[in-house]
């Protein structure tokens, strides 16, 4: 093995996160290879190498310096106290872009109303550390077990209550439980172990997979849109496009036309395309984007 070789030791979530992160890596520029029973990707970076560990495990491997850096939600950072760099937010997950939320939940016809009525409960929970630092400072004592799973069977018989991991809330009210409070919303974050971070070419490593995976990020909202003018719509087309950020404009070949070319939110392509149409635009392109860098 070459001694004076680079490496930056990377941690990818596994499970719950593990598909979507893995497509993030994908759509920033790197191609990646998993065996069905490895834990260890492979790059087409060779200054990478990759492992997978669960969520829940990251951020004490990155504090520990087994790993330079990795990819965890904030909530487990919290859980684990961990002293890390925090390089870049991501917001995404399982089912989506956008925060998920740590809940106390309570049957519904649980006498319990708010938090204040949880002291001297029994609550089942994955996120021990947290929720008993949270209710401390609140001033509530309660009973937190830890949960292995199925967390929402548990009440009423096995808890008085649950903190659990939610989306959308919907698999709370499959199972007849209403939220009381929100303790924490999280979102994926891109952590460093400090003494790595302190590294030049390991931090410029780093800070350059955060963009990417930014760029890769922003462009799953945006799509891109081409399309020809002629000179008498070229107005009333630019401004439809006007509060966008600065279209580009080339005079085609053909006197007396022009090739548009802009980014857009892809929620505003249905309704936009039918407009630049009637006002004048043809050969319309609406086409995917894999980053986009500010």
């Amino acid at each position: 093995m070459d001694k004076d070789k680079k490496t930056l030791k990377l941690g990818l979530p596994k499970g719950s996160l593990q598909e979507s992160t893995l497509r993030l890596f994908r759509k920033a520029g790197y191609h990646i290879s998993v065996s069905e029973r490895s834990y260890y990707p492979v790059f087409d970076d060779p200054d990478i190498s990759a492992m997978l560990i669960r969520a829940q495990e990251m951020a004490r491997y990155v504090q520990d310096g087994h790993l330079d850096c990795g990819l965890t939600g904030h909530d487990w950072v919290l859980e684990q106290n961990a002293s890390v760099v925090e390089v870049a937010e991501l917001i995404y997950g399982k089912g989506g872009f956008r925060p998920v939320r740590w809940v106390v939940a309570v049957p519904n016809d649980s006498p319990i109303k708010s938090i204040k009525d949880l002291k001297g409960k029994r609550i089942a929970t994955e996120l021990v550390d947290f929720t008993r630092r949270f209710l401390a400072s609140k001033g509530i004592k309660a009973q937190i077990d830890f949960s292995w799973g199925a967390t929402e069977v548990k009440p009423p018989y096995l808890a008085d209550a649950i903190v659990e991991l939610t989306e959308t809330g919907s698999s709370l009210r499959a199972n007849n439980l209403r939220i009381v409070e929100t303790m924490i919303e999280s979102t994926t974050r891109f952590i460093a172990n400090k003494k790595a971070w302190q590294e030049k070419w390991k931090r410029a490593k780093m800070e350059n997979i955060a963009m990417l995976l930014k760029g890769a990020l922003t462009a799953e909202e945006k799509v891109g849109l081409k399309m020809n003018v002629p000179e008498e719509s070229f107005k009333r087309v630019l401004s439809l496009l006007s509060a966008m950020h600065s279209p580009t404009v080339s005079p085609l070949s053909d006197k007396g036309w022009y090739a548009i070319d802009v980014v857009i939110d892809e929620g505003l392509a249905r309704d936009i395309i039918p407009k630049l149409k009637k006002a004048g635009a043809s050969a319309i392109v609406e086409y995917p984007l894999n980053k986009v860098i500010p």
